[in-house]
């Protein structure tokens, strides 16, 4: 856990050294970030070998039991072509930052045309990490997705997370999901150990003083059939790129069934604008464990629509997410970064930053 005036002082020492760097960088030498279907495998660099610490518990070497595994740590995550430096460098900090790297299984969910090639790009970086990849099949979904205030959020693949209960293994228990625009500079263990009271399916930090009402339309509030779902609730704003679920809690629920009706409703009445988020904040709002707002300093790519630049929230950091319009990958490749997208860039192993990375392991502050 970094604390905020240690950030700052980072930031400030990371702009420093970088200027040069990302003043050439601003001619664009380097190529655009793959979207198609091509083996990304030699545009990065090979992560270090993270080992556990000696306190570690000793788990399954074998991937397939550690894949069901109660005691390891389970966080699942999509895996798009577009946005494969983001999940390279959020895997990277993860390990990085854990006292027991070698205790995590990663859940990866890809769609059908793309598995294989990511797969093998994992394998190249990542030669020890355990993980299994998952086709995801868009078919389930596509009719159900309205187009929203941005492109980005009406991908089949954005909606995946509505279906970890489906698509993981009935032995996976407990999950962590985790956007692909985070960094984790905690111990995921951390995370992983906060318990979910009572009945709570998901943990997640929450934001009750967000103005809830502009999630949904004029339209849903002035029904009371619709708004009365938030009746005897005290909803509150939460971000679903950071959440800890209960899996079996999740499928005695039948919350993906419960998701896709509201989807249904939204085909018809058009009650929001916000892609995945809305549908999970009219099944879980007011019922969710709060966990502290340092396991998502969320918002740091602007809003939906501009790519506009954010300072982190006062006190303790565990977890920074670029949720929003701007990414930090692109914006340090457009020679535009903002300020705190020079904390993403250590994680980075794209080739394209070896000058950078060499910069940091000089000042050791990697």
């Amino acid at each position: 856990m970094m604390s905020g005036s240690r950030l700052i002082s980072r930031l400030i020492i990371l702009a420093i050294i970088s200027t040069a760097f990302f003043t050439v960088r601003s001619i664009r030498l380097f190529p655009d970030e793959r979207s198609s279907l091509e083996d990304a495998s030699s545009d990065f660099m090979e992560a270090p070998a993270y080992q556990n610490g000696l306190e570690c518990s000793v788990l399954a070497k074998n991937r397939l039991l550690l894949a069901c595994d109660p005691s390891a740590v389970h966080i699942a995550m999509t895996l798009d072509p577009a946005y494969l430096r983001g999940t390279v460098s959020a895997v990277h900090s993860i390990l990085k930052h854990t006292s027991c790297p070698q205790n995590i299984f990663f859940h990866f969910i890809a769609s059908g045309s793309s598995h294989a090639l990511l797969a093998k790009t994992l394998s190249s970086v990542f030669p020890s990490l355990s993980f299994k990849v998952y086709t995801f099949d868009e078919t389930i979904v596509k009719d159900l997705i309205s187009s929203s205030i941005r492109q980005a959020l009406d991908s089949p693949l954005n909606y995946a997370r509505s279906y970890l209960s489906e698509i993981l293994s009935s032995c996976v228990h407990r999950v962590i999901y985790l956007d692909s625009d985070v960094i984790v500079v905690d111990d995921i263990q951390k995370l992983w150990k906060i318990s979910l009271s009572g009945s709570r399916t998901i943990g997640a930090p929450e934001y009750c003083h967000a103005n809830f009402t502009k999630y949904f339309s004029d339209r849903f509030w002035s029904d009371q059939k619709l708004s009365s779902v938030f009746d005897s609730k005290t909803p509150c704003y939460f971000n679903t790129g950071v959440m800890v679920i209960d899996l079996e809690r999740w499928r005695e629920g039948e919350y993906t069934r419960k998701i896709e009706n509201w989807m249904k409703i939204q085909k018809e009445e058009r009650i929001y604008e916000l892609g995945s988020l809305p549908p999970f904040l009219l099944v879980f709002s007011g019922e969710i464990e709060a966990i502290d707002h340092q396991w998502n300093q969320h918002g740091l790519g602007g809003d939906n629509v501009v790519s506009s630049c954010r300072s982190l929230h006062p006190g303790p950091v565990s977890l920074i997410h670029w949720s929003g319009k701007g990414k930090p990958w692109v914006r340090l490749d457009d020679g535009k970064p903002c300020p705190v997208d020079y904390l993403w860039a250590p994680y980075d192993l794209h080739k394209s930053q070896r000058q950078y990375l060499q910069y940091n392991q000089e000042l050791e502050i990697l």
